[in-house]
């Protein structure tokens, strides 16, 4: 069975809302391509949990860093793990 993606519950940076934003720019694109986007955001969804124990200091690194990027810092951590995990 197909899963359906519910791009209403994705989180925008500021960045995407922008381009969200200008969407008379968009374009229309294939079955395919759709199908291949759609299957890029079905791999990177969250699915998991994880706990663990940090440094302060290391944390409000992080923190400061993704703030500076206008994203969320767990969400900025996920993505660090993800670049790591894929490497």
């Amino acid at each position: 069975m197909k899963r359906r993606i519910n791009i209403k519950r994705i989180k925008l940076t500021p960045y995407e809302k922008r381009l969200e934003a200008a969407a008379d720019e968009y374009r229309p694109v294939s079955k395919a391509e759709f199908d291949e986007i759609a299957e890029a955001l079905e791999r990177r969804r969250k699915d998991a949990v994880l706990n663990l124990r940090i440094n302060q200091g290391d944390l409000d690194n992080l923190k400061s860093k993704a703030r500076k990027l206008g994203v969320k810092y767990q969400t900025f951590i996920s993505e660090i793990l993800h670049r790591i995990a894929m490497s």
